[in-house]
Parts: C-alpha cells; structure tokens; sequence
C-alpha cells in the first residue's frame, strides 16, 4: 500500500466534510475506542490485524477481505486483541444527506444500505479476488482526493458514485443467483398485474408488498428484461390507453385521472414527450381526421 495514502489515526466521529470522507489507517499500538455511534453511513474494509468489530451487544471476528456497513444510530466499536500486529483498514464515511442525493439519481445506490438496515446483516465475507476490485476503486478515490488536476471535483464524484454502485452490485448479485427461469416468471407476473391494476397505485413500494420482494430487486429485474424502467413502462402503459380515449371522445382531464396521472402538468409533459404533440392538439387532430391516429 502506499505510504501516501495513509491517514494519521483520530478518535474524531463526526464528519467535517459535508458529503464524504475516507480513510487509509495502518497503526499498531493506538488507544481501544469506546462504544460509540454517529449520524451517518460507516463503511468499514478490514484489511489486516488481530481485530473483532462489536455490533451492539454482539462480537463479531474479521478476515481479511471484510467490508461492514454501518448505519446511522448503530453502537460499535473495533476490538483489538493484538497491539503488536499491524491493524490497517479503509473507513469510508457518507452522509445521510449525500446518501438522499444518491436515492434520487437511482435507487440502486440504496440497495445495499436498506439491506443492512432491514435485514441486520452488516458484515459482507469477500475472497482475495473480489476484494482486490473493491481495493482497485478505493485506491482509486484516495489518488483523486490527493491530487489537484484538473476536472479533480467531477472525478472524485464520479470515483464515490462508482464505488457505491459497484458495491450495491455485489451484494445484489451475491443474493439474487436464483436461475434466469425464476427472474422472468417474477417478470412476467408484474407485467400481468401492471395490466391488471393499471388505473391504480402502482408504485414500487405496492409492488414489493405485493410480490413479497424488495422494490430494487424488482427494478432490477424489469430493467434487465425490458430496457427500461418500471416507471417508464407503467407510464407509456398509461398514455397509450389514455391516448386511445381521446381518440374515442373521453374528456382529456377524465382520461389522464381514469389512468393514473394525479396532475394535469405531468400528465401533458409525458404526453408531449411520448407523442411529440399536447393532448389538446392530438384531441383537435384526431377530430378533424380520425384515420390519422388508427
């Protein structure tokens, strides 16, 4: 490891960056911490050492190769049993707030975040290989926070996005290895009950109760047969049916409200961008000439 990324040791646990930061730690003897938690996101690599992490009122030993996720409000602590052998890790810290940010440019950054936090699974075993991919993208980050080239800012997010989606694959992948058969069953009963139920609420939380499985495994699923969001689908579902009723002479505000759209503003903007025309005129043209729009 190189000796330029490595980090004095602080006991601090609060962030002073507001999004993120990370750490390389490589120490011997250093004082044991106290129990403790904080109001954000801890990933933790154990790289090396004769250490246990404590995870409420459990102790849990640690390989090498070990990534644990820590959520918000959570009690922990390292325990070392060895202050002679070298004890080296990655600690990566994110904010809540950074986290939201993420949710909104996909929920597939949250996957792995909602899984500790629903399961209590915190602690993820990796062999040499997997790991040293996850190391690769650390490593990475650590050299672009170290740096003042330029386009540096832009980078590093682009390093934090990447490692955050590459671990959130990982652990997706390690849990859905069901074969491609039982995927397109689970892919083809969402698309029954979508044409079922399609007047009503259709959001992913309903359907993850309904089909008994997390809405990112179900995002996943579609995207992966379909090429296409689950929303994006339900809504072309929507307007091709709302499209056919102001075809046939249903009033604009009673079709876009029968199919689902709550307002009009939303409703004209995904109208507009599916059809390349607003509803009003499409209503006006169909009238003036119906065999156009057969």
């Amino acid at each position: 490891m190189k000796k330029k990324f490595q980090t004095q040791f602080s006991a601090r646990q609060y962030m002073v960056s507001r999004d993120f930061e990370l750490y390389y730690y490589s120490d011997t003897a250093r004082p044991q911490m106290l129990l403790h938690s904080h109001g954000y996101y801890e990933f933790y690599f154990f790289l090396e050492g004769d250490v246990s992490i404590q995870i409420g009122s459990e102790v849990f030993p640690l390989t090498a190769g070990d990534l644990i996720v820590i959520p918000p409000g959570l009690s922990h602590v390292a325990v070392i049993h060895s202050m002679t052998l070298p004890y080296r890790r990655f600690v990566f810290w994110i904010s809540q707030e950074f986290c939201r940010h993420l949710f909104d440019l996909s929920p597939d950054y949250g996957y792995l975040m909602q899984l500790v936090q629903t399961k209590k699974d915190y602690i993820f075993h990796n062999d040499k290989i997997t790991f040293n991919s996850i190391q690769s993208k650390i490593l990475r980050l650590l050299e672009e926070m170290q740096t003042d080239r330029f386009c540096r800012e832009p980078q590093i997010a682009l390093c934090v996005n990447d490692l955050i989606l590459h671990l959130n694959r990982l652990i997706y992948e390690r849990n859905h290895s069901e074969p491609k058969q039982e995927t397109e069953s689970l892919y083809q009963s969402l698309c029954g009950f979508i044409e079922d139920h399609i007047d009503e609420d259709l959001s992913l939380d309903r359907l993850s109760g309904e089909f008994y499985v997390s809405k990112y495994h179900i995002s996943h699923v579609f995207k992966e047969n379909l090429g296409l969001s689950i929303h994006q689908y339900i809504s072309k579902k929507r307007l091709s049916l709302i499209r056919q009723a102001i075809w046939g002479g249903m009033d604009i505000t009673k079709a876009y409200q029968t199919w689902g759209f709550g307002d009009y503003s939303s409703f004209y903007r995904a109208f507009k961008k599916e059809y390349g025309i607003s509803p009003k005129d499409f209503r006006d043209s169909s009238l003036l000439s119906p065999k156009k729009w057969e």
